[in-house]
């Protein structure tokens, strides 16, 4: 497998969880503490050695392409004043070596269509797909877990964790042979089984690791669950043709898709990083 340099970032959601924060702003920028949801994921990324960030887009989400880009004004203003740590803040969010590439999503057809769009910005390689809403606290980037997996293997791979059982119709959920103690085969992936239906409670999360012959997959794929087209069942497809992996990734996930979630990663975020909250 060729070096992993390309992530894409689906954020075309309309975040209604949020509403009405989200009615004007992307979900993707509500903020944990000092930072959006979408720096978190993308800091992952960079860290993972990734430098090709492509973003799929919707309406109203012009401030993700802001906030990645320059802002003479905020800077010059900052400079002036001799607010240097600010202006370093929001000088260097992303190195210089990083580019960004915005592709619009025309249509709200699931996570599958929002992976395939991002195919003439990948072209024929393997590549990461980071999910903002799966804020993931850990020493090591998890994007690079996957990709070292990946690399490893020569195979695509997929971020999972344990969840409840009563939880599995919540996530795509997979059962395999099992090679360490972290790392399995996938020999089944089913998409929000009920608990009784479930193969497993090994739930994926919002990180991938994908060869790029899963845009074939995705292409073939039908409208599934919700009248979208469903990653989860293009990866069932791929598995008649590659393996594919399940990596049980080290850190700890805030579902910031919820109110919850967001919420606790505020609490664990400004206590650990930032002395905000004492013991």
């Amino acid at each position: 497998m060729i070096p992993i340099r390309k992530a894409v970032f689906p954020v075309a959601g309309l975040g209604t969880r949020f509403l009405p924060a989200t009615k004007a702003m992307p979900k993707e920028m509500l903020p944990v503490v000092d930072k959006p949801l979408i720096q978190y994921a993308v800091e992952e990324a960079v860290a993972a050695g990734i430098t090709h960030l492509i973003f799929v887009t919707g309406r109203n989400k012009r401030a993700i392409e802001d906030h990645f880009d320059a802002s003479p004004e905020l800077e010059r203003e900052l400079e002036q004043k001799g607010k240097i740590e600010l202006l370093s803040l929001a000088r260097d969010i992303l190195p210089d070596y990083v580019s960004c590439l915005f592709i619009r999503q025309k249509a709200a057809l699931g996570l599958g269509h929002a992976v395939l769009t991002a195919q003439p910005a990948v072209g024929s390689e393997p590549f990461a797909v980071l999910l903002a809403d799966d804020l993931i606290d850990s020493d090591t980037s998890v994007t690079k877990q996957l990709i070292d997996t990946a690399m490893s293997n020569n195979a695509s791979v997929l971020g999972v964790q344990d969840v409840p059982r009563e939880d599995t119709s919540k996530y795509g959920i997979v059962a395999g042979q099992r090679l360490n103690a972290r790392t399995e085969r996938v020999t089944h992936i089913v998409e929000k089984p009920k608990p009784e239906d479930a193969p497993s409670t090994l739930a994926v999360v919002g990180r991938y690791v994908l060869e790029s012959a899963i845009f074939d997959h995705l292409r073939k794929t039908e409208r599934g669950a919700g009248n979208e087209i469903q990653l989860t069942d293009a990866i069932a497809s791929l598995m008649r043709e590659r393996e594919v992996y399940a990596h049980r990734y080290e850190g700890t996930r805030y579902d910031c898709g919820s109110k919850a979630g967001l919420f606790q990663a505020n609490i664990a975020f400004g206590r650990k990083y930032h002395g905000l909250i004492p013991e």
